[in-house]
């Protein structure tokens, strides 16, 4: 590496930001931030047919809610004509292209490809990669419509851009040396190449929607936090030299070298990438992870305007543990904002309908009018004294209540439950089963 490095990300904004190519913007990112260079950011969009300012907009969100943030640009190519014309002029003018024309689609100007050459390069993933120039045919540099290809436009930018690494997906290799040949003919050094092994389902197949989801964005409306995907993505196809698979940013940054890539396909692994998001969020302060939930309970109809912040914000806490990603919060909590609640058919049989448990229930009820204060000490005294008396199991008196105020048999410790609920509540609920 040299001492200062310049590397870039250039989607082309025709949809959303891809897992692919959030990979890539990752690992350039990554290799900036490691050597103290820069990370540009530039759009290619000289496809004027399918480049929208929609997509730009959603991909640049997508990168700033990774963290992927940039230190110039961005640079937009559609704005950049003069310029590749003015090196279309040059070629054109040393003989090194010509002029074609197409009676249909008009004049295009055409670099004419060396006869005899090997082209050869090292990347940094592959090692030693060869290519006969015979056998690449000549190079399209601006299009009858005016607007350059991408294989100029984009050695035009990197060269003026002084780009010193492009860190691109391995579909890419077989535009390298076309780009080597326009280096050399504009008497530019050549940046150096790592081309990254594509991405597969896990199948073996390249990821695409048939797999699931395959953008950023979805990720993110589905609940995956951004520092969960941030490692994950790092991970795919890299690795810091040993079994460590939960890294924060900085620690990442500090150990990403290009040279650890793998030259084989990752594996996309959503059973990991939620493993980590599960782990992520149990470490998110509450307010946060409040923050974070309030979207999706509103999404899903629950009515919270009527509850105290602070006890919304004790609610998604006791489920931290219990969701993968945060739009599983709202199938969790609804249960605490519903005024009629939907039973489990099996839990019901088992733990309401036999007489013993409604007794329970009804000297729940009774005793909890009873109590002076209501509260997690005052309701697990309770609670264990009627267990006590009626010679049960303690889970032989939570079950009952705990299906009788969730519908289910699982939540959180049954006292903060009820607590949370509130003495109204927690007894209308018990009558309501009764």
């Amino acid at each position: 590496m040299i001492d200062k490095v310049r590397v870039r990300f250039a989607p082309s904004p025709t949809g959303y930001l891809h897992i692919g190519g959030a990979r890539t913007a990752l690992y350039n990112y990554l290799v900036a931030k490691h050597y103290q260079g820069v990370f540009i950011l530039r759009v290619e969009d000289t496809d004027q047919v399918r480049s929208t300012e929609e997509s730009t907009k959603s991909i640049f969100e997508s990168l700033q809610w990774l963290g992927i943030t940039w230190d110039e640009g961005p640079y937009y190519q559609s704005e950049r004509r003069h310029i590749y014309n003015e090196y279309a002029k040059k070629l054109l003018d040393e003989k090194k292209a010509v002029y074609q024309e197409d009676p249909a689609k008009g004049k295009a100007v055409v670099f004419k490809m060396p006869t005899g050459k090997q082209i050869v390069f090292n990347d940094l993933i592959h090692e030693a990669i060869k290519f006969e120039s015979d056998l690449l045919g000549d190079i399209v540099l601006v299009k009858s419509d005016g607007f350059p290809t991408y294989n100029f436009a984009c050695v035009i930018d990197d060269a003026l851009m002084n780009i010193t690494h492009i860190i691109r997906g391995d579909d890419h290799i077989s535009n390298t040396p076309k780009q080597i040949v326009l280096y050399e003919a504009l008497g530019r050094p050549s940046p150096q190449f790592a081309h990254i092994p594509l991405i597969m389902g896990e199948d073996g197949s390249r990821l695409s929607k048939r797999h699931g989801h395959t953008s950023v964005s979805e990720y993110r409306e589905l609940g995956y936090l951004p520092e969960a995907l941030f490692n994950f993505l790092s991970l795919l196809g890299w690795s810091p030299g040993d079994d460590t698979e939960i890294m924060d940013r900085d620690e990442i940054i500090k150990r990403f070298t290009i040279e650890r890539v793998k030259d084989k396909p990752a594996q996309f692994n959503i059973k990991k990438l939620t493993w980590l998001n599960s782990h992520y969020l149990k470490h998110v302060s509450r307010e946060r992870l409040y923050k974070l939930a309030i979207p999706y309970l509103s999404q899903a109809g629950c009515n919270i305007s009527g509850f105290p912040e602070e006890k919304i914000i004790k609610l998604v806490d006791f489920y931290r543990e219990r969701i993968r990603i945060l739009s599983e919060i709202t199938e969790a909590t609804k249960f605490f904002f519903e005024d009629k609640i939907i039973y489990q058919m099996e839990a019901r049989q088992k733990f309401i309908e036999p007489q013993e448990s409604k007794e329970v229930l009804q000297e729940v009820y009774d005793g909890i009018s009873t109590l002076q204060e209501f509260n997690e000490g005052s309701l697990e005294t309770l609670l264990r004294r009627i267990a006590e008396s009626k010679n049960l199991k303690f889970q032989d008196v939570a079950q009952p209540i705990r299906v009788a105020l969730t519908g289910t048999t699982v939540s959180p410790g049954i006292f903060e439950v009820m607590e949370l609920l509130g003495r109204q509540k927690v007894q209308e609920r018990i009558k309501q089963m009764l």
